[in-house]
C-alpha cells in the first residue's frame, strides 16, 4: 500500500532529520543496499538447493537412501530461497519487534515528528 502525500512528506522529513542528527548511522543503514542483498541471498540459496537436488538425483543411482535425502534437502533449500525472495526474512517485516530508542531532547525535529506519529497511532487504536 503506497504512502499518502502527507505521510511521504513526513517520512522525508524524518529521513532528513536522521541525516542531520547522525549522518554516520544514516549512511550505514542504506535501504537500497539491503534491498539488493535479499535477492542475491535468495538466489544463492536457490542455486545451492538446485545443486543439491541434481547431486541427489545422481547419487540416487548408486546409494538410494542418501540420494533421496540429499534431493529432499535440495528441494527444501530451493523452496526456502524462493520464499526468501518473495517474503523476506521472517520476523523482519512491519510487525517486527523493535526496541525503543532513548528519547531525544524535546527540541529536535525528529522527536517532534516521532511524538506526532505516536499520538496518531494511539488515537487509531
Amino acid at each position: 500500500m503506497p504512502l499518502s502525500e502527507h505521510e511521504q512528506h513526513m517520512f522525508d522529513q524524518i529521513e532528513r532529520a536522521l541525516y542531520d542528527d547522525d549522518p554516520k548511522f544514516a549512511t550505514s543503514v542504506d535501504v537500497t543496499r539491503i534491498r539488493r542483498r535479499r535477492p542475491i541471498a535468495a538466489a544463492a540459496v536457490f542455486v545451492v538447493g538446485l545443486v543439491c537436488l541434481v547431486v541427489g538425483v545422481i547419487t540416487t543411482q548408486s546409494v538410494l537412501t542418501l540420494g533421496v535425502i540429499v534431493s529432499v534437502i535440495g528441494f527444501l533449500a530451493m523452496v526456502a530461497g524462493a520464499g526468501l525472495f518473495v517474503f523476506g526474512i521472517p520476523g523482519r517485516g512491519k510487525n517486527a519487534t523493535v526496541t525503543p530508542a532513548k528519547p531525544k531532547p524535546a527540541g529536535t525535529v525528529s522527536s517532534k515528528l516521532e511524538e506526532r506519529l505516536r499520538r496518531r497511532f494511539d488515537e487509531q487504536e
